[in-house]
């Protein structure tokens, strides 16, 4: 019965062309590959990712929560058409994105999270993710969404996103903004890098494991530093010790 049941539950992904994996220097010198992984290598993934749920600045929580259950479900066949990109810098792992197919010409962008700052690690994992929809699956458009003022700067304004407030997305329900094949080709130059093929030592570095990031986002360790003002909605854990204070936690 439980195996009549689960044929019934696990979705059937249908056929795609895989991620071909790609590299680029960064502006620190080092060379960044970006590649597909499986189901097999979600575990590996998940724990680097579970840290980041107790970090509040920029959402990294909200995000983290999101994340962690799209690739579970991805990792136990209980959704479908979904894939996930790593990004390694000498096997380290600095970006994760993932996405999945709406339909044969829309495809449906989950999350980008960078686990280094300021190399722009996430924004170039992200247009890989928008090359593999857009140039080698061959959809027609990408819906997508922010999570932080961040994500909307990146997105929507760096590609100038369409709006398809009509269609709701995935996260959460909200309005979804679109990255056309046109608009894509209109940032190419000047958004999207890499290389390809990657050269053997830097993709067997890669394959070879997935290691853990040495300088995560964290939690500051003064609280002051986790919001601008009390009344900034990322300032919850200033608000909560507040509270907890006045006895009102």
């Amino acid at each position: 019965m439980a195996i009549d049941v689960e044929k019934i539950l696990r979705p059937v992904d249908n056929p795609i062309p895989p991620f071909p994996p790609k590299y680029m220097m960064l502006a620190g010198g080092e060379e960044m590959v970006i590649r597909q992984v499986s189901r097999e290598d979600i575990p590996d993934v998940l724990c680097h990712v579970e840290p980041l749920l107790h970090v509040e600045r920029d959402y990294y929580d909200v995000v983290a929560a999101r994340l962690i259950s799209e690739l579970l479900a991805y990792y136990r066949y209980r959704v479908q058409d979904e894939y996930v990109l790593v990004a390694q810098i000498k096997g380290e792992l600095v970006a994760v994105v993932n996405g999945r197919l709406l339909s044969k010409d829309v495809g449906m962008s989950y999350h980008t999270v960078a686990l280094r700052r300021g190399l722009r690690v996430g924004a170039h994992a992200f247009a890989a993710k928008m090359e593999y929809h857009l140039d080698i699956i061959g959809q027609k458009e990408v819906l997508i969404v922010a999570e932080s003022p961040i994500g909307f700067r990146r997105w929507m304004i760096e590609y100038n996103l369409e709006k398809r407030f009509n269609m709701a997305h995935e996260l959460g329900g909200v309005p979804s903004w679109a990255l056309t094949k046109e608009l894509f080709n209109k940032a190419r130059e000047t958004l999207v890098v890499g290389r390809r093929p990657v050269p053997k030592h830097l993709l067997e570095k890669a394959q070879a494991a997935i290691l853990p990031p040495t300088d995560p986002p964290k939690a500051p360790a003064d609280l002051l530093a986790a919001t601008r003002s009390l009344y900034d909605s990322t300032g919850t854990a200033l608000m909560a010790q507040r509270w907890k204070q006045e006895g009102r936690l």
